[in-house]
């Protein structure tokens, strides 16, 4: 058997020894892992969604928008039938949707603007500021004017309300800002700012607005007509304004073309280099009135 000698190993002796600055590293290295991992699960720990006044996103939103546009293009307007609905909705989306509802842009509308074009032709651009029932009973009857709820993206959007929030890729179905939680840059003042935009920008020809004689300002400067539409006419293209000042044939008339507030918007249609006219209850309007109400002395045989 061959003779081995053993050498005695102390248990107090580390079978390995680390730096000084190695232990430093590795313990800033720990520090960092950890932090990291708080930070992560605190950006993916589920947020509750932004709470506000106004009312939420419309019920079955995406079901009402796709049918709309479905009907659209498919029935009322055959010539669009080209247009991809689903795609629409996916784009509209994502205008607003993982947003803050109170930090929308117009450049957030713009890949929708691009995806659903349309040309309104020219002479058939009809514009109102508070008479939206009566303008739209009217271009039905007549068949050939567009206002803006008359176009594509503005028939699917009429009287729907939106918007998403940062902690959700889903609408927000529990409330939505009002524009008076001074949030004015939310989704729909948006969207709807810069669809009137875009119409007004694409009108040419004789373009008609229908204003409310009934009202003390037929012509409200803050209305969206009186600080968006009308500023943004391309004098290049539309050589003509007339307006049509309609008064309620049950109510009393409170203005008419010789009133102050015509007399504002013709004064600025002039310094556009814009022909205007002016027409109290245009006869074909007073027509569809007249339908609801034949029995009334205005709507006698000679109206």
């Amino acid at each position: 058997m061959a003779n081995y000698e053993f050498s005695q190993v102390s248990g107090h002796r580390p079978c390995c020894r680390l730096s000084r600055t190695a232990q430093i590293c590795l313990g800033v290295s720990l520090m960092i892992l950890i932090a990291s991992v708080v930070i992560v699960g605190i950006l993916l720990w589920p947020r509750a969604p932004l709470v506000w006044k106004g009312k939420p996103t419309t019920k079955h939103f995406p079901e009402i928008f796709l049918g709309r546009c479905f009907i659209y293009t498919q029935i009322l307007r055959p010539e669009m039938s080209d247009q991809d609905c689903k795609k629409i909705l996916s784009t509209f989306k994502g205008a607003f949707v993982s947003k803050n509802p109170c930090k929308i842009t117009r450049e957030d509308y713009e890949p929708l603007v691009k995806l659903a074009t349309q040309t309104i032709p020219c002479n058939k651009t009809l514009f109102w500021s508070k008479s939206k029932h009566l303008a739209h009973q009217y271009t039905r009857v007549e068949g050939k004017m567009f206002t803006l709820d008359d176009t594509l993206l503005g028939y699917i959007a009429d009287d729907l309300w939106w918007c998403g929030d940062p902690s959700t890729s889903d609408m927000n179905y529990d409330s939505c800002p009002r524009w008076d939680e001074n949030c004015p840059n939310n989704p729909v003042s948006v969207f709807w700012k810069v669809m009137s935009q875009k119409f007004a920008e694409a009108a040419c020809g004789v373009v008609q607005v229908m204003l409310n004689g009934s009202l003390s300002e037929p012509f409200y400067k803050n209305s969206t007509f009186g600080s968006v539409e009308v500023f943004n006419l391309d004098p290049k293209k539309v050589h003509k304004l007339q307006a049509w000042v309609m008064h309620d044939i049950e109510a009393d008339s409170s203005n008419s073309c010789s009133g102050s507030s015509i007399n504002d918007l013709k004064l600025i249609v002039h310094q556009m280099n814009i022909t205007f006219s002016c027409q109290d209850n245009y006869r074909p309007v007073r027509f569809v009135q007249c339908v609801k109400n034949p029995e009334h002395p205005l709507c006698s045989s000679n109206i």
